[in-house]
């Protein structure tokens, strides 16, 4: 088998961003990092409510993995988080936009306990 080359439609180069662009995806970046940051703070303090969070993530969080958030909540810790994702079949690489209903729903009514 021969090696890919980079004109084989295989390997796809991305495409070239100016600066601007890549200024631009960096802020927004930062932007995401400071808002996940703050809504963790807010799940430990409990200012914020996991379960509200499911059920209408804001769309920043949409690619945060399901795991870094439940660990952020109070009395789970990554032992605890693993053993309610696992009860409802859900990977810990999973992210809350990634979530089907049935997920969802599922890991919901878990937390609410």
């Amino acid at each position: 088998m021969a090696p890919a080359t980079t004109n084989s439609p295989l390997k796809q180069a991305t495409p070239e961003r100016s600066l601007a662009q890549r200024m631009e995806a960096l802020q927004r970046a930062n932007e995401i990092r400071s808002h996940r940051a703050q809504l963790k703070r807010d799940l430990k303090s409990g200012r914020t409510s996991i379960v509200q969070l499911l059920d209408a993530p804001p769309e920043y969080l949409l690619t945060a993995k399901v795991f870094d958030m439940i660990v952020a909540v109070p009395k789970f810790g990554r032992v605890k988080a693993n053993r309610v994702l696992q009860q409802c079949r859900i990977s810990p690489s999973k992210t809350i936009g990634g979530l089907t209903d049935r997920q969802r729903v599922e890991l919901v009514d878990l937390l609410r306990r």
